[in-house]
This record gives structure tokens, C-alpha cells and sequence, in this order.
């Protein structure tokens, strides 16, 4: 399954596995269980959703941890052009590692929060994994976006609950659509789970979005 996922790209999906699996799990970005799971709960979990991204869009990973999924999409989609945003300096000293390791052309890494940049951005998509509740995540990333871009919050079984108690933030962002998408069928099981959210109108700050990202 990795192969017909990964394509031509699977030998870098395979550095990648390993420097998780040693530096990834010594550093505590990735806990000791998750290795013997690397590929299906976290690489495949992540390639997957570059089905819905547009050709050659620009992308900000935030809260990009230790690279899921922006390292992932970057190397599954080399047409992406990655940034892979992070406020910690162990994490984002372990994804510089990381991106000269596998000659990633394509990324960049930045250390910032989501809200201290966001006049510095006007992406296509920007993408998240288990950084924070819909609700303060929107508020992070819809100032990242163009108009009409889109925001994908990979989520868990809560999904659904957290797009409805989302709701009162998307109003006052103007957002265009939100909704559930379900991506990887066939590949993995469950298939990956995306709350997308498109852009309206872009407001550079909203009340009550002072909370940090971490």
C-alpha cells in the first residue's frame, strides 16, 4: 500500500519513516508505541489527503510538529510548495534536520506561531493534525488563506462535534462552505478523516482569536 501511495517517492518516505523511528522517538515528537504503526496511522494517514489539494498550491503546516502531515504532502506532491510553521525551537531544529536530510526543495521551515505571521501569508491550503479544537484552530488559519482557500483539519471520531461547535467562529469569519470529507478509502482503515473549511473574506484578526497556537 505505502508504494501505491508514495509512487516513485516511497525511498524518501522510508527515510523519513526511519529518522522518526530513531531521532523522531529520542527527541519526544513521536512516542515509542507509534513506530511499530509509523505507516499506516501517521504516513499513509497523512499522504492521503493530497488528493484534494490543488496542483502546485502553496501550503502551511501548522503546528507542523514533526512534520505531519507537511513533510508527508511535501514528499508525496513535489509539486507543493510547503511551509512547515512551528513555534518550538526542538521541533523546528528536528525539521530543518529532517528537510536537508531528504532534500526536500520544496519546504521551508518556520519558527512562529500562526498568529504572528499572518500577514506574511496568503496561501492555498493550509493543513493541521491534532494541534487544536476546530474551533481556535480556524481562527489560526483562516488569516493564512487567500480567498478561497481552504483549511484541512485532519480529525478523529470527534469531527463532526467540533465542526458544529465551530459554527459561531466560521459565521464570523464570512467562511464560504465547511464540511466533512473522507479521504484514502481502500488505503487506510479508517480513511482519513478532514474537516475543510473554505475561505470568504479574510478578516486579519476577529474578537475573541487572541489565544496562542502551540
Amino acid at each position: 500500500m505505502a508504494r501505491e501511495v508514495f509512487g516513485e517517492s516511497l525511498p524518501v518516505a522510508e527515510r523519513y519513516a526511519e529518522f522518526l523511528a530513531d531521532a523522531g522517538v529520542v527527541r519526544g515528537l513521536i512516542g515509542p508505541r507509534e513506530v511499530d504503526r509509523l505507516w499506516e496511522r501517521h504516513l499513509i494517514n497523512c499522504a492521503v489527503v493530497a488528493e484534494v489539494i490543488p496542483q502546485g498550491a502553496q501550503v502551511v503546516d501548522i503546528g507542523s510538529g514533526a512534520g505531519l502531515p507537511g513533510v508527508v504532502l511535501a514528499i508525496v506532491r513535489p509539486d507543493l510548495q510547503v511551509t512547515l510553521l512551528e513555534p518550538l525551537l526542538r521541533r523546528t531544529t528536528f525539521l530543518n534536520e529532517c528537510v536537508d536530510m531528504l532534500e526536500l526543495r520544496n519546504v521551508q521551515v518556520r519558527r512562529a506561531r500562526a498568529e504572528e505571521v499572518a500577514r506574511e501569508f496568503a496561501v492555498d491550503v493550509a493543513t493541521a493534525r491534532a494541534v487544536a479544537p476546530l474551533e481556535r484552530l480556524v481562527t489560526w488559519a483562516l488569516p493564512l488563506l487567500r480567498p478561497g482557500g481552504e483549511l484541512l483539519a485532519l480529525k478523529g471520531e470527534r469531527a463532526a462535534a467540533e465542526l458544529e461547535e465551530a459554527r459561531p467562529v466560521l459565521k464570523r469569519f464570512g467562511v464560504r462552505t465547511s464540511e466533512l470529507l473522507q479521504v484514502g478509502r481502500g488505503m487506510v482503515d479508517p480513511p482519513t478523516t478532514l474537516v475543510r473549511v473554505v475561505a470568504e473574506r479574510v478578516p486579519r484578526r476577529a474578537k475573541g482569536s487572541r489565544k496562542r497556537s502551540s
